[in-house]
């Protein structure tokens, strides 16, 4: 021990009564009265432990029927967090916050002489005043935090005051990503103030990590974590620039920090077209409107002067690492193509997404809109390049191919078609590579039916 006495703090008890309301989850508060702490601030039902024989499940059962008369069967409590918490006069202690969502009867106050009040609210309206403390765990309980430190400073106000709010949540070790580390919702924060609920959308192969924030004022925006400096600049760059030529289909950068690699960004709508069905009808609409942003992409910058030839320096490398998957001939066809490129005529450059496919595509049907979002790969290249990883979405029905190219504007040129075949042989060949030691079946397969396709279109 590095104190000399032994650190004793009083132990209490939190019901979070949680219920669906017409706005969404409501939780149940009373407002305290007389002569108690924080009298005319809303709090939760609470209170201590009666002795060392009563446990915390008791106490809380016990509590709630005694301040609301509700009465709780002790197998319908849930734990919920717990809250290390130091008041601003300087006492400790730890309060234990309890979910219930089943209970009998109807709460009422029940202890006229210590409350005045108590109704159902709303997660996203809570009110106020309301007791810092009790604010803290209602906000690591929405975060989905299981233990957080409220300690507050001898000038803080007892009621919530969200400039002085000093909730630090505590992750979970086997629970990795469910809120960001402090430092990056320090960040967040400071960017779009007090966030009560994170969720982890990461893509699961990805190593780059995206949480969705909720604030406590009802917005919502997106938190991300790149793999390394170059993908965080990347994004960085290209949201500053050509990005918002593109308007509102895309979100737009909010803050970047790049010591974190971290970046806020404002929530798009729609869902993801990875794995979506539609009729065919409105697929085609789909692809229409995913050739009219391509070409918004492409157009969002003056075109510029080709700078470099095609990325065959890695070809030999990633090729070894996909031998032992490619089919018989497969080889073969992909030496013969590099090769065919020697003379190949340069193509100009445009701004390019870089990773244009269903998945980076957010389709909201009732508002007819197409988001696009993730600009890690961004880079000027030539157009054909945003259609490599495309192109597989419309194998096999050339109606989408050509719904594509309506939207557009126009079709590839022979050259871009010869670009267009090289690059997604590379991107295959790098895919299978990259799948194969990264345990990613789907890359895997997608490389190889796309060399399937390509070979097939090559034979006479």
């Amino acid at each position: 021990m590095s104190g000399t006495q032994r650190h004793t703090e009083p132990l209490d008890v939190h019901l979070l009564a949680v219920r669906d309301g017409e706005a969404g989850p409501e939780v149940l508060l009373s407002r305290r009265a007389g002569n108690v702490y924080a009298p005319g601030c809303w709090h939760l039902v609470s209170g201590h432990l009666d002795g060392p024989w009563e446990d915390m499940v008791t106490a809380l059962v016990r509590e709630a029927r005694e301040e609301s008369g509700v009465v709780i069967d002790p197998a319908d409590v849930r734990a919920a967090v717990t809250v290390h918490h130091r008041a601003p006069a300087g006492g400790a202690r730890v309060g234990v916050f309890f979910e219930v969502k089943r209970w009998e009867g109807t709460p009422e106050v029940m202890e006229h002489d210590v409350c005045d009040a108590m109704r159902w609210f709303s997660f996203d309206a809570l009110p106020e005043p309301m007791v810092a403390y009790c604010r803290a765990g209602l906000d690591a309980y929405r975060a989905g935090a299981r233990m957080a430190v409220h300690f507050q400073e001898p000038s803080d106000p007892i009621a919530y005051d969200r400039t002085v709010d000093r909730l630090l949540l505590v992750p979970e070790p086997d629970a990795h990503g469910a809120v960001p580390e402090p430092a990056v919702r320090a960040f967040a924060e400071q960017a779009v103030g007090r966030v009560t609920a994170w969720t982890d959308v990461s893509w699961a192969r990805e190593e780059s990590r995206v949480w969705r924030a909720a604030g406590a004022e009802g917005g919502e925006w997106y938190v991300k974590i790149h793999q390394n400096d170059r993908f965080h600049q990347r994004e960085v760059n290209a949201l500053r620039s050509w990005v918002s030529g593109i308007g509102a289909a895309a979100p737009r950068l909010v803050a970047a920090e790049p010591t974190l690699r971290a970046v806020v960004l404002t929530a798009v709508g729609g869902r993801t077209l990875h794995g979506a069905v539609h009729p065919p009808e409105q697929q085609r609409h789909i692809f229409h409107r995913i050739g009219q942003l391509a070409a918004a992409i492409h157009h969002s910058a003056p075109p510029r002067p080709a700078s470099g030839g095609l990325p065959l320096g890695k070809l030999e490398r990633h090729l070894a690492g996909a031998l032992p998957h490619l089919a018989p001939g497969d080889e073969k066809f992909i030496r013969t193509t590099a090769e065919a490129t020697t003379g190949l005529a340069p193509l100009e450059t445009v701004p390019t997404h870089g990773d244009f496919q269903l998945r980076n595509l957010r389709w909201d049907e009732s508002a007819d809109t197409l988001y696009v979002i993730d600009f890690e790969r961004s880079e000027d290249g030539p157009a054909v390049r945003d259609f490599v990883r495309l192109s597989d979405a419309w194998h096999g029905r050339p109606d989408l191919l050509q719904a594509v190219m309506d939207g557009y504007g126009r079709p590839f040129t022979p050259d871009e078609e010869a670009h267009l075949t090289i690059l997604s042989v590379l991107d295959s060949v790098s895919g299978i590579a990259y799948g194969a030691t990264h345990d990613d079946p789907e890359l895997v397969e997608r490389g190889l039916r796309t060399l399937a396709r390509l070979r097939a279109a090559q034979r006479p």
